[in-house]
């Protein structure tokens, strides 16, 4: 089965906001079936996170994980700096996001909706997600560090937003990837 593209920005499914899932649509087959894609398009990306909306589905839905293998070419200093933990699979329907605190770190975010570029995102250190997971059972995850990083980053996808609209626009850098010449950027 082929996996369906990401978009990239300019994409009008990434800037609006997203629909909840609807209730009659949760705990179904169809929904893990879509859960499911999504987390194998995250991990082909690579990524550590994706939204619905990144493979043009205008659903409130996300996927995140991190591995050691997506952390092994940092070194104890830097993954204690940035937060970074492994944690499993997680998948979140309909997720609201609340900071706790209002501290907040200034990090390199890369999106694979636009590719090739990364800048510096100030983000809440520490946040706590209410949703629901796939069987439709309340779900309550509350992270500091890049879990909490990337749920800001996919949950901000839900709402249109992008990290190029929260980054300091003087880093905003080129990553040395070059877009594939065959991924078209609008699909």
């Amino acid at each position: 089965m082929e996996l369906p593209p990401i978009v990239w920005a300019g994409h009008p499914v990434l800037r609006a906001v997203a629909g909840e899932v609807p209730r009659d649509q949760i705990a179904t087959p169809q929904l893990r079936a879509l859960a499911q894609t999504m987390a194998e398009v995250m991990r082909a990306a690579p990524g550590v996170g994706l939204a619905a909306p990144q493979i043009a589905v205008p659903l409130q839905l996300i996927v995140l994980e991190e591995t050691e293998a997506n952390m092994e070419l940092l070194g104890p200093e830097d993954r204690l700096a940035r937060g970074r933990v492994p944690f499993p699979l997680t998948t979140i329907v309909n997720p609201v996001l609340r900071p706790i605190g209002e501290h907040r770190v200034t990090f390199v975010e890369g999106c694979l909706s636009v590719p090739g570029y990364a800048a510096q995102v100030e983000r809440f250190a520490e946040v706590e997600v209410e949703g629901l997971d796939l069987s439709g059972k309340p779900l309550r995850w509350r992270v500091s560090g890049w879990p909490a990083r990337i749920l800001q980053h996919e949950v901000d996808h839900l709402n249109g937003v992008l990290y190029i609209d929260r980054m300091n626009s003087r880093t905003f850098m080129s990553t040395g990837r070059e877009p594939d010449p065959g991924e078209d950027p609008l699909d």
